[in-house]
């Protein structure tokens, strides 16, 4: 079985990204399933990014996912760019896909909510996404619950082009992750480079401290009793807690004479503890830089030659060869 999983180098890594979708992929190292991870740079050219800040935020997202434990030995892990024909096969995709079908996606009429320019390329983005995961033949996707729509627009669209054209395309599945929780960023809102709220898995020390101290929380003074289920703070406690651990802050939380800036102290040092060996390897991986190059570039030789061979068999169905 293969499994296909992405994550846009869009802003630094956060908390967010780490139990949303860096831990789920390094613990599917050792299923025994084949899993391919990518850094989905043409994803993020929607938003007209700086060139020189993309080219260092796709690294960094590299570095990054190695730190925390992936394994290129066990996952083919490699960039989009690397792999052209997942942008000709998006656009052989688009012609057959409705406009209707792009115009009832959730992610596009959100981001339109919030003030992005409606460029096609936004538009179109789930298109590139059904090209991603159907080129190589991916049996599985795992997605939060809000990403749900974007694998059904994908089987949508492979059934389509089946229909027309013959059975090609696997048809996906989603593997909905229902153990993960939302993120809570500063503000108490889900936790998203979008909204600005976030706590990078690799900040400088001090700054990340100041981060942590910021998080919003009611005016409840030192000796009140506190609510843990309806706390930032303690959400975040729990990612990183033992049970043990959950439960004795949680009761400190109820009895009352526990401040804020404490909750939020202990919140901060469980997680430098809990991060410090992954911040000891990505010194080392940044002290290697020709070890970085080189998993991408491998990585992309894997990924490209998977695509390849489903971009003959589309080709030759669609009248190109």
């Amino acid at each position: 079985m293969r499994i296909l999983s992405g994550i846009q180098p869009s802003g630094k890594l956060h908390i967010g990204n780490y139990f949303g979708m860096m831990k789920p992929a390094v613990e599917l190292q050792d299923s025994g399933e084949e899993t391919y991870l990518f850094i989905a740079d043409y994803h993020t050219l929607t938003t007209s990014p700086d060139p020189k800040a993309l080219r260092g935020l796709i690294r960094e997202a590299a570095v990054d996912f190695m730190a925390v434990g992936l394994d290129p030995a066990k996952t083919v892990f490699f960039r989009q760019s690397d792999v052209p024909q997942v942008a000709e096969l998006s656009w052989i995709l688009s012609c057959v896909t409705p406009v209707g079908l792009l115009e009832r996606c959730h992610s596009y009429k959100d981001k339109l909510a919030r003030g992005f320019s409606p460029n096609s390329g936004l538009f179109t983005y789930p298109v590139l996404m059904a090209a991603d995961i159907l080129i190589y033949g991916s049996d599985v996707v795992p997605v939060g619950k809000d990403q749900k729509q974007h694998v059904e627009v994908t089987r949508d669209i492979a059934l389509r082009f089946n229909n027309q054209y013959g059975e090609i395309f696997k048809i996906p599945a989603e593997r909905i992750r229902e153990e993960v929780a939302v993120v809570l960023g500063l503000d108490g809102q889900k936790m998203s480079k979008s909204y600005g709220n976030t706590i990078e898995l690799f900040g400088p020390e001090k700054e990340t401290r100041k981060k942590f101290m910021r998080i919003v929380t009611d005016s409840k003074g030192v000796e009140d009793a506190k609510e843990p289920d309806t706390c930032s703070i303690f959400a975040l406690y729990k990612l990183f807690a033992t049970a043990a651990q959950r439960e004795d802050l949680a009761a400190r939380y109820r009895a009352g004479g526990l401040a804020y800036g404490y909750a939020k102290q202990e919140l901060y040092e469980l997680f430098m503890e809990q991060f410090a060996q992954f911040r000891k390897r990505r010194e080392e991986i940044l002290a290697d830089p020709g070890y970085v190059d080189k998993v991408l570039r491998e990585g992309g030789d894997k990924a490209r030659a998977s695509a390849e061979a489903m971009m003959a068999k589309v080709r030759q169905a669609v009248g190109l060869r």
